[in-house]
């Protein structure tokens, strides 16, 4: 790109970027995808208890089922327009941030930029279904992810996708345990200190670990579904709920991972409020 163009480029996504009503916009929605996670953490939590009674049912612990459990309440289609409108501008503020990454080293200059488009696009992708449900209809997280690995594994070298994103799912769920277990998170909320400083602080270490080990249980139904030739297995986050609560002690961690969950959206409720964007 001619350095005129780009200059011009930079500075225009700069202005985008620095716009008050955009960043208000992504503020909210870190907050709307707190509320997401609160209530995909509470469907988690009754699924456990559910299992525990010996009984089944418990709702669809993803986006998916977070949505349904909005759209069924009083006023939620308003809540959910609210969800796509937020996570739409804080897809859009976070791709113009990917854009104007700038590192002199090379490697970490693009290492960022994919993280950060990577996350983007995360952002974007559940803005799309919230934004689906708002227009009356509903989608199946579980089925467009099945649905995507039978297309994939019919195609000439898509074992290898498939586990490559496996991996890179695995990858993104240690990242999550990483950041938690090293208090990474704090460079993205400054918090007052005291009480609530040590309250986001817990939020943020349970709630990054507990949704790193949801993901790299997703990451690994992606693998087993590649070397099993069986597309079912990857299920997303629902089935990687499924998958928890049918190991040993499966209903004790459902109910850890659905509490930390439930941290992470506060969390998140607590970035929107001390956030730097």
């Amino acid at each position: 790109m001619p350095e005129n163009a780009r200059a011009a480029a930079d500075q225009a996504a700069g202005t985008a970027k620095n716009s008050t009503t955009l960043r208000t916009l992504a503020h909210a929605g870190h907050a709307v995808n707190g509320l997401l996670h609160v209530l995909i953490g509470g469907i988690v939590i009754s699924i456990a208890v559910a299992g525990a009674g010996g009984s089944g049912g418990g709702g669809d612990a993803d986006q998916s089922g977070a949505l349904k459990t909005l759209a069924g309440t009083p006023g939620g289609i308003v809540i959910i327009w609210v969800v796509a409108l937020g996570l739409f501008a804080l897809g859009l503020w976070t791709a113009i941030s990917a854009f104007l990454v700038r590192e002199s080293d090379t490697r970490k200059r693009w290492s960022k930029r994919i993280s950060t488009a990577g996350r983007a696009i995360a952002y974007l992708a559940v803005g799309s279904t919230a934004l689906t449900f708002a227009l009356g209809g509903s989608q199946d997280s579980s089925q467009s992810s099945q649905g995507l690995t039978a297309t994939l594994l019919s195609s000439p070298g898509g074992v290898f996708v498939v586990i490559a994103v496996g991996l890179v799912v695995i990858g993104i769920g240690g990242f999550f345990v990483f950041k938690g277990v090293t208090q990474k998170f704090l460079e993205d909320v400054h918090p007052p200190t005291g009480t609530t400083k040590r309250a986001v602080v817990v939020l943020g270490i349970v709630g990054w670990v507990a949704k790193g080990v949801a993901l790299i249980t997703v990451g690994i139904l992606f693998i087993v579904a590649a070397a099993t030739q069986d597309p079912e297995k990857a299920s997303g986050m629902d089935g990687a709920i499924s998958a928890l609560a049918a190991l040993p002690f499966g209903v004790v961690i459902l109910l850890v991972v659905g509490v930390g969950l439930i941290a992470y959206g506060l969390f998140c409720g607590a970035r929107a409020r001390w956030g730097s964007l």
